[in-house]
């Protein structure tokens, strides 16, 4: 999932999450009261880094905004340093936010220095156990853990390299099946370009026939590698799904397409109306798919705003 998805996903489900991280962050402020050790504090941040994985830090500030102690880190957090013992915070969004709202406050989603990864970061008043405010705490969370904490699917972005590499093969052979289709229409390109003769027309149609082929199949790893490999497209979306299915329907118009034209133009060389019907009815599926095309992507376009609405008018 990008950066857009883990956006888009969180503008979903935006008061969800923030009710979500308001109350985690009180909890944790109502545990990490004055007199709890260190020791305690990491027991209990490794206690709920494991009921809540998308959880990357937690540190604690006095009044003024500076930190006191070590940052703890939560085992699966990658990028951040214990190293913050004093450093000054009152200049960060999130204390600044809670100077105007009430005892709790949550971030909007920020690119962290550390990891250059999505983040948002959740700050509460600690309540000492004499009843006066002791300071603050803050916990910063990783956006795409916590987008898939909601969704539900932790296994599948555990188990996503693997299937990254599994696509990236299949691209591989399909670019090698490219490159046999090339050399094929290479090896009977260069006898028509010497001869100085007459040049059949079967062999240069031989000619186009490989190469749409090569672009077809180019065109089907090149949107395989794409889609599953570098974008990591967001599989609950229904627009990344529309778009996969638009891109490998387009590659097998444009192929078809071509054939028709070839089969016309070779009609009209050779005055042979029966290749012309041929070449009609090859044409005919291409415009079905087209409509049908069309068809598909109105009515998925116009079903996701649906849903889109339906969810953020429930929450």
């Amino acid at each position: 999932m990008n950066h857009i998805n883990t956006v888009q996903r969180y503008q979903d489900y935006r008061s969800a999450i923030h009710d979500l991280l308001s109350t985690t962050v009180r909890s944790l402020a109502e545990e990490w009261r004055q007199g709890i050790n260190q020791e305690s504090r990491l027991r209990s941040l490794e206690q709920i880094a494991r009921e809540f994985p998308f959880i990357s830090t937690v540190y604690r500030l006095d009044m003024r905004g500076k930190q006191q102690g070590e940052t703890l880190i939560s085992p699966d957090a990658q990028g951040y340093s214990t190293n913050g013992d004093g450093a000054d915070r009152s200049h960060r969004p999130y204390f600044k936010q809670l100077k105007s709202h009430a005892e709790y406050a949550v971030t909007e989603p920020y690119l962290s220095i550390n990891n250059q990864a999505l983040c948002l970061s959740a700050i509460s008043q600690v309540i000492a156990i004499d009843g006066e405010q002791d300071g603050y705490i803050v916990m910063d969370v990783d956006l795409k853990k916590l987008i898939s904490f909601f969704m539900g699917d932790e296994r599948q972005r555990h188990i996503e390299p693997l299937f990254k590499i599994v696509y990236g093969f299949i691209s591989a052979v399909l670019f090698l099946v490219v490159g046999a289709l090339l050399w094929q229409a290479a090896g009977q390109l260069i006898p028509v370009l010497g001869n100085t003769g007459q040049v059949a027309t079967e062999q240069i149609f031989g000619v186009v026939i490989y190469l749409t082929l090569a672009l077809a199949i180019f065109d089907l790893g090149k949107t395989t590698f794409e889609e599953e490999v570098l974008l990591g497209k967001d599989v609950f979306r229904h627009s990344s799904t529309r778009r996969t299915i638009t891109r490998f329907i387009a590659a097998i118009l444009i192929a078809i397409s071509i054939e028709s034209l070839m089969l016309i133009f070779k009609a009209a060389l050779n005055a042979d109306h029966a290749l012309l019907m041929s070449a009609t009815w090859v044409m005919l599926p291409a415009v079905g798919l087209l409509i049908g095309l069309g068809i598909y992507v109105y009515l998925g376009a116009k079903a996701e705003k649906l849903l889109l609405d339906a969810s953020r008018h429930e929450s």
